[in-house]
């Protein structure tokens, strides 16, 4: 099992620096990841500073040389995936092929899109993401892409530089669990990070809905699905070992491969980088 740590990209971890700070102690500590928010507005927490997850991620890169790093997770609806596939593909460059991409529709909704006119209509999104998802497959190889599709148009373009991961880096689907269709979606990628109705960000899921998502996602695998495959799970856990082992045990018995260290969404310290550099700094649980 691996183990990361996640940020959100505003308070105090809008600042690159901060960033940086907090994956140079995970790396040293142990961590094998460090994975940041990627919002432009959330009004929930409104007031704080925002920062641009990938420059976020550029110092987090050229601050550490092992963990992997990425978004969790990406609302690919929101960008132009030609921007969107330039921006990983640096990522992935100047981190040495380090890159995992994680994404989904992202949300709030009414304020990741609505906010700015944009559609807010899950179908919309939902199409949107699928066909994003498939160029960005495609413009991470540095062959010439065409493509003309419901959303999105592309014609006799290779991006270059290719990513260092070949064919692409790993990509993850975020999506609430018991809902099947983001899981469906996951199943022909790389990657599951549910949300759970149930134990939302920061709160540590029910073992008994994991197994039955994991059958899930399972039963959805072809037999030509070859590549490995991540069922990524989080919450908060104590900086004690023992204890936290009997948290993740259990999960990981089910088929969880990762666990992400997450602080409680309406926690006070979730932006705050002194609390959540003493919890990177204790390590990672010990199973």
């Amino acid at each position: 099992m691996r183990f990361s740590v996640n940020i959100p990209n505003f308070g105090d971890f809008a600042d690159p620096r901060n960033v940086a700070t907090a994956a140079a102690a995970a790396e040293q500590a142990g961590w094998d990841g460090l994975f940041v928010w990627d919002h432009v507005l959330h009004r929930q927490h409104q007031g704080r500073p925002f920062g641009d997850p990938w420059m976020l991620l550029t110092a987090a890169a050229l601050a550490t040389s092992r963990i992997r790093l990425g978004t969790l997770l990406t609302p690919v609806p929101r960008y132009r995936p030609q921007q969107l596939a330039r921006q990983v593909a640096t990522l992935d460059r100047l981190s040495g092929g380090r890159a995992i991409f994680a994404a989904g529709l992202g949300g709030p909704v009414e304020d990741e899109y609505r906010s700015f006119g944009d559609a807010a209509e899950p179908r919309v999104l939902a199409e949107r993401l699928d066909e994003g998802l498939e160029l960005l497959g495609r413009m991470w190889s540095g062959e010439p892409v065409n493509h003309h599709g419901r959303h999105y148009e592309v014609r006799d373009v290779a991006l270059l530089p290719a990513t260092v991961q070949q064919p692409r880096p790993p990509v993850w689907i975020g999506g609430f669990w018991p809902h099947r269709a983001p899981m469906r979606r996951a199943a022909r990628w790389d990657g599951a990070v549910p949300l759970f109705e149930t134990a939302r960000h920061g709160h540590v899921p029910d073992v008994g809905e994991v197994r039955e998502l994991i059958a899930y996602v399972r039963g959805q695998r072809t037999n030509g699905d070859v590549r490995p495959f991540e069922f990524v799970l989080g919450g908060a856990t104590p900086p004690d070992s023992a204890r936290a082992k009997d948290v993740i045990g259990p999960l990981h018995d089910a088929g969880a491969t990762w666990w992400d260290e997450r602080q409680v969404q309406t926690g006070p310290d979730l932006d705050r980088l002194t609390p959540v550099l003493r919890r990177i700094e204790a390590g990672p649980p010990v199973l």
